[in-house]
């Protein structure tokens, strides 16, 4: 069942919106829909992949961090 709801959208949101179409008579709703499904994350994170980032914001707090440049010039990619 499709329910009608009108929402008021700023011009540049609507112009994003638009240039986002498949083809140009698709709808709005089928945009909408594609976005929300593209936001929506089903798969949840693994164990090994918390744990990884519950390492390295432990590196952060002990400013056990390297620059871009220290890391270039380790690798001798600079």
């Amino acid at each position: 069942m499709n329910a009608t709801t009108t929402i008021c959208l700023d011009p540049k949101v609507k112009d994003m919106l638009t240039s986002l179409k498949h083809y140009p008579r698709e709808s709005y709703s089928s945009v909408v829909k594609r976005l929300a499904n593209m936001a929506i994350d089903e798969e949840s994170l693994s164990n090994e992949a918390i744990n990884g980032i519950e390492e390295a914001l432990e590196d952060i707090k002990q400013g056990r961090l390297h620059t871009e440049e220290e890391i270039l010039k380790e690798f001798d990619l600079s």
